[in-house]
């Protein structure tokens, strides 16, 4: 399929570390896809769902000892440790490879060794990126189908260039304890042995497109980011766009593909969703800021997806979708998850395969007890997405108008907040913070740092990353303007005060008014704060006086955070920027 010699020398080379019996290259055909699919139900691997309610649908379970992302075993390998920061689990790359080595060794025996040629973004445009991942699995292969752009088309566009990125995954043994996700960013190489979870081992996703991607962005003058991007459409047909970053458990996929609350659909408000999880970003010719989604489909958790928290996501896992680890209705051949609706099947096999009797669910003991997995996923083709952008395949991208980081927080973050400016934006992104909540292990209320919501996603040292921030921000000319959300905020009982979900629109009507020099705001000690009546309240249960309660700054549980920030500012490292640090100090001189 392709001459290029750095390719085919590469693939010699890994095939005879890992002795396949033979090697299949994947063309991106539908005929090739489906012959796949047939072999893979033939094995168990996948089953066949009822194809007259979920056409194109399939079920997989993963072993039981991988379920998740694991961040322990997780590695940046850079020629020192420095250059991978102390956020990120490093090891010597020599040492690295030493290990993987013996790992790999004939981990193919008596197995096909599939060869995906896929495209991050669009084949051919200025943002495409395009990787190699070799795998064993043809669950992999069937997800990177889904998730990214997979065929011919690539490795054409790739020609006789070096540049790609190198991606090896084998299933192995399955074995936790020599389970590795490695990354040589210098070496533009994604590793990966031991697992079969998609997280782990479809290297296009958080591999390639945040930890390896986010390297390049820097070398290269743009920028990876763990964020959404959703165009909203007023009246008039105009659409301007927004990306924002959250961590896991702040709504970030339902504010993706947000429904506009009743009396704003009336009157002809859209939402648009371009992507639900990441960003890549590039000054555009005009001088703004030009967003792109890297991925070609949706990889989201099942449990809490319905009809009311989230219609759209639900609706696009109606067809061609790939569900891992949710429950098995044998009733019908569907499947369910905790949080579907309130009709548990009673003829059911739960995520491990086992008959599941749903009267035995105990909420304390979720995995043992529930039906699906709590990270049970579903993956899916973004185009079909009800609200899917018409932009979504724009070799161009589209430009943003606002970058928003948010966070979970009872008290101490107001609904809403703007930065001063660029610089005082990337310190609201580097402090970023949620607080644990009881579904998280641990205790209640513990507040997490996960600056830019990259934590465990940045490719390279965390103060070099903040760094980067700052540059980007002298080379964009008509840079975006910076916001901090927080719909969690909660009253003395601990209930939420705001009711989120589509009325998030609300605020976000007010951040594109202050972008456009239309809003008015109060200056705060943390940034630029709306003036209550300035939010448009029409149809909610709330009035003024909530609204300024929503909107207050508490003085004394920010100046409890700045004593957090500086611990965890110790943690990263003397790599943060002095600029940031003096952005602290005068955080706190305005709060005292």
């Amino acid at each position: 399929m392709t001459n290029n010699k750095y390719v085919l020398s590469w693939i010699d080379e890994m095939a005879a570390m890992t002795q396949p019996d033979k090697i299949v290259w994947i063309d991106g055909t539908e005929e090739q896809a489906e012959a796949l699919r047939a072999e893979a139900c033939s094995t168990g691997e996948i089953i066949k769902l009822n194809q007259e309610k979920l056409p194109g649908c399939y079920l997989h379970r993963t072993a039981v000892n991988d379920v998740a992302r694991v961040e322990g075993r997780t590695f940046i390998c850079t020629p020192t440790k420095e250059e991978a920061g102390n956020i990120n689990n490093w090891m010597d790359p020599q040492e690295m490879y030493t290990k993987l080595k013996k790992l790999y060794t004939g981990a193919m025996k008596g197995r096909t060794m599939y060869v995906i040629p896929y495209s991050m973004g669009v084949v051919g445009s200025d943002f495409a990126k395009y990787g190699i991942e070799l795998t064993d699995s043809i669950y992999v292969v069937l997800n990177m189908l889904i998730m990214t752009r997979v065929g011919t088309n690539v490795l054409e566009a790739l020609g006789d260039s070096p540049d790609y990125i190198k991606g090896l995954h084998a299933k192995a043994d399955l074995d936790e304890e020599n389970r590795y996700i490695v990354h040589f960013p210098q070496d533009n190489t994604i590793m990966s042995v031991n697992s079969g979870y998609g997280g782990n081992v479809l290297l296009g996703k958080k591999c390639f497109a945040l930890r390896i991607a986010s390297y390049l962005g820097r070398k290269e003058g743009w920028m990876a980011e763990h964020m959404l991007i959703l165009g909203l459409e007023n009246p008039e047909g105009e659409v301007r766009y927004i990306s924002a970053a959250f961590p896991s458990a702040c709504g970030k996929t339902n504010l993706a593909m947000l429904i506009p609350p009743e009396a704003f659909r009336k009157k002809g408000y859209k939402v648009w969703c371009v992507g639900d999880d990441i960003a890549w970003l590039r000054v555009g010719k005009d001088g703004r800021l030009w967003a792109v989604n890297p991925e070609n489909g949706f990889f989201g958790v099942a449990p809490g997806t319905n009809e009311h928290s989230n219609y759209n996501a639900l609706a696009t896992t109606r067809k061609d979708t790939i569900f891992t680890n949710v429950c098995h209705n044998l009733d019908d051949n569907t499947v369910w998850w905790e949080g579907l609706d309130e009709n548990p099947p009673k003829n059911a096999l739960n995520w491990r395969g086992e008959k599941w009797d749903y009267t035995k669910y105990d909420k304390s003991d979720k995995v043992g007890t529930s039906g699906a997995h709590p990270n049970s996923r579903f993956t899916a083709k973004a185009v079909n997405c009800p609200c899917i952008s018409p932009e979504f395949n724009s070799m161009a991208g589209v430009p943003i108008d606002a970058i928003v980081f948010g966070g979970r927080r009872a008290k101490t973050a107001p609904l809403v907040y703007q930065s001063f400016n660029w610089q005082h934006g990337t310190f609201v992104g580097s402090i970023m913070a949620s607080e644990t909540t009881a579904a998280a292990a641990g205790a209640v209320g513990v507040v997490r740092r996960d600056p830019m919501a990259m934590r465990p996603f940045a490719g390279y040292n965390m103060g070099d990353y903040f760094k980067h921030w700052l540059d980007m921000g002298k080379n964009i000319p008509n840079p975006p303007k910076i916001f901090h959300v927080n719909w969690f905020r909660t009253d003395d009982e601990g209930h939420f005060i705001w009711p989120g979900f589509g009325d998030n629109m609300r605020v976000l009507l007010w951040i594109l008014d202050r972008c456009a020099g239309a809003a008015d705001a109060v200056e705060t000690p943390i940034g630029f704060v709306p003036k209550a009546e300035d939010i448009n309240i029409e149809g909610l249960d709330i009035d003024l006086n909530v609204m300024r309660e929503l909107l207050t700054v508490d003085k004394a549980s920010w100046l409890e955070d700045v004593e957090n920030i500086k611990e965890f500012y110790k943690l990263v490292g003397d790599h943060v920027p002095a600029e940031l640090q003096e952005e602290l100090v005068a955080l706190e001189a305005r709060l005292g």
